[in-house]
């Protein structure tokens, strides 16, 4: 996984490509809502860029981790199913029901049976490389979604130009992500981890938590300001020195919220002494959010060098669907 996180900028110039060169007819419905359906690493993409681009988006987005979906499905529904593998069973259910309401289908995938139903019934689908782990590919599936975001006339082509100066700026500033994270996953060590950001990067924070699930095998959680104020902050009165903070900040937090996450340290530090802020780079939102993706790839890679546990391995997890076959 050390080796994979250190694709993350070579991925980035490789997902581009792809989207570049998908093959991708324009629509000539009106589309009048979205829903995103994926899960794991293949569904957070759909997350993050929904929210990089609510200030152009016209029409609702909805994520669905589920098999069910939303009833408001119809033919002017635009739906994006996410599966690196193309075999999510949860995925390929919704994908069924959607396919029965005439919804407009688009398909991001490395293969399987996502990628055969895309091509047997004529879909938009952009095909990701093969790689042995899906969450190592979180660049590869969140570009392609601006690309169908972008074929489909609800974005426009401003994201080209902030993915190009991503590259830039997360080579200049790798060897300190590094650096940083290696410290915080040293803070985070025998502890469990408690992560915070604006609600307009919950997908990013989201997207920490669950590498350090899947790559540390170790559990935390997240919540997002304003919203932890209402409710989170006066749990910390059971606060302990067992739990290790970590607030991710951006230039793009809102101001109100950002004297929120001032104010809650404050709180937070009565009870515990391990609290860490870490505050992105980057001129766009989309710079910002991928400088705080890499960073948190890189704590959880190391955090899990520290458990001393292989962080590629997701054996629990190919246990339950084995489990899931038999029935």
């Amino acid at each position: 996984m050390k080796l994979l996180v250190g694709k993350f900028i070579h991925q980035i110039k490789d997902a581009i490509s792809i989207g570049e060169n998908a093959e991708l007819t324009k629509n000539k419905k009106t589309i009048s809502n979205v829903l995103i359906i994926g899960l794991g690493g293949s569904g957070i993409g759909g997350k993050i860029v929904t929210q990089l681009t609510s200030n152009q988006l016209q029409v609702p987005v909805s994520i669905n981790n589920d098999y069910n979906i939303p009833n408001y499905v119809n033919e002017n529904t635009l739906v994006i199913a996410s599966s690196f593998s193309g075999n999510t069973e949860e995925t390929l259910e919704a994908l069924s029901i959607v396919q029965e309401k005439q919804a407009e289908i688009a398909c991001i995938t490395s293969g399987g049976k996502l990628l055969t139903i895309a091509k047997e019934k004529g879909y938009n689908y952009i095909v990701l490389p093969t790689e042995r782990s899906p969450r190592a590919m979180l660049t590869y599936s969140l570009i392609q979604q601006f690309y169908l975001l972008f074929n489909y006339d609800l974005i426009d082509d401003q994201f080209k130009t902030n993915l190009q100066s991503s590259i830039s700026l997360l080579e200049e500033n790798e060897a300190n992500i590094k650096s940083i994270a290696k410290e915080v996953a040293q803070g985070l060590y025998g502890k469990t981890a408690v992560l915070y950001a604006e609600a307009s990067f919950e997908g990013v924070v989201t997207r920490m938590r669950q590498q350090i699930n899947e790559n540390a095998k170790a559990l935390c959680w997240h919540h997002v300001l304003p919203e932890m104020n209402h409710n989170e902050l006066v749990g910390w009165a059971g606060g302990k020195n067992e739990y290790a903070v970590v607030m991710l900040r951006t230039d793009f937090d809102h101001p109100r919220t950002s004297v929120r996450m001032d104010i809650s340290k404050k709180i937070i530090t009565d009870y515990t002494s391990t609290l860490f802020e870490f505050r992105a780079n980057g001129a766009s939102i989309i710079e910002q959010s991928l400088y705080l993706i890499l960073f948190g790839d890189w704590v959880s890679v190391y955090l899990a060098e520290l458990n001393k546990v292989d962080s590629i391995e997701v054996n629990v997890i190919d246990y339950l669907k084995g489990e899931l076959a038999k029935i």
